[in-house]
């Protein structure tokens, strides 16, 4: 798919037009997982929306394999593309398998009726999506997460060479969220299908993206996601808040305008990088060479049991887990009023 100069917006009334976005020029490969990241408001769903045809674009065009996507039929365009978007499907007596079934309307004409080769289309999507067990369920019967799955199934089902997905993890829990994504992902490299998908969900998406398509004030930058971090386009997107994206460690943290210092002794083990973790969320900026302060904490194995140590002045404090010590940490730092467990 390329879009080129394409404006999107919406109309209030029918002689107004709002427009979001103005001379937006992208790409989609082959093959390719393409992630939509920005903040909301931006246009994200507004531009999914003008892709697939759902709302018109103002300007611009929009090539699929070559050719301006308003010359197909609509009957070709449904074999082309599928969607889907962020409304919740609720319909009484329709079962998770005619759901996912109808989406075979495009190669099934007027009649309807599914062939064996339809069929097994159908049964694959359902497996592909983990939700074989919900086959007979009504779709009034299954949580809002099941729900989603389902709709994933659905475009799958559509058998289509380009996949549009608006918020596909948003009623997902964290395992289901990454489940998702990885599946796409994988869709993506075993089928070479075309998956586009907008979500908030930054760090599976730096892992599994191909490319960003990322919103920033009045623009939309495309590129690897290392590359858009690379050259601090996505830090941007956190500009007027007081979040940072972290170039060093690949994730999102609060700014910081003054942090307290503290030393930090132990094995380079899972309990050092875990402690310097809850270390850093209490304002502590964190270093194992050395600061000219009274304060510092050492984890020490203790007969395979770790402890954790705080120094603080000339008096010693030992804790059986990082809880404990952040609690005190926290207690220092309100009303310097020491409670340690010796």
């Amino acid at each position: 798919m390329q879009i080129e100069g394409l404006s999107i917006g919406y109309r209030p009334s029918v002689r107004q037009e709002r427009i979001i976005l103005s001379h937006i020029q992208l790409s989609a490969g082959k093959g390719e997982l393409i992630a939509l990241i920005g903040r909301n408001g931006t246009g994200k769903s507004t531009l999914l929306r003008t892709i697939v045809g759902v709302q018109p674009g103002f300007d611009g065009t929009i090539l699929l394999s070559g050719k301006k996507a308003e010359d197909y039929s609509r009957g070709e365009l449904s074999r082309m593309l599928s969607f889907v978007s962020t409304e919740i499907i609720r319909i009484s007596h329709l079962s998770v398998y005619e759901l996912v079934a109808l989406s075979r309307f495009p190669y099934t004409g007027w009649v309807g009726r599914l062939n064996s080769n339809d069929k097994k289309i159908v049964i694959d999507s359902i497996h592909q999506v983990g939700i074989q067990s919900l086959l007979k369920k009504n779709i009034t019967e299954i949580s809002d997460g099941e729900r989603q799955r389902v709709m994933i199934a659905r475009a799958l089902a559509q058998d289509t060479e380009l996949i549009v997905l608006d918020e596909p993890t948003a009623y997902l829990d964290l395992p289901n969220k990454y489940e998702i994504i990885h599946l796409l992902g994988r869709i993506c490299k075993d089928q070479n299908k075309t998956i586009i998908f907008s979500s908030h969900d930054l760090s599976s998406a730096i892992n599994e993206a191909d490319k960003f398509w990322l919103f920033t004030s009045g623009e939309i930058k495309e590129g690897a996601p290392e590359d858009l971090i690379l050259s601090g386009k996505l830090s941007e997107v956190f500009g007027d808040t007081n979040l940072i994206f972290d170039i060093e460690k690949g994730e999102i943290r609060k700014k910081k305008t003054q942090r307290k210092k503290i030393n930090l002794t132990g094995t380079d083990n899972f309990q050092y990088y875990w402690t310097v973790k809850a270390l850093e969320r209490l304002g502590y900026e964190v270093s194992d060479t050395g600061y000219e302060d009274n304060r510092s904490v050492s984890i020490i194995n203790k007969n395979d049991k770790y402890i954790w140590c705080l120094k603080e002045k000339d008096q010693y404090y030992e804790y059986k887990n990082i809880y404990e010590l952040a609690s005190e940490l926290k207690t220092i730092n309100t009303d310097t009023q020491k409670h340690g467990l010796k």
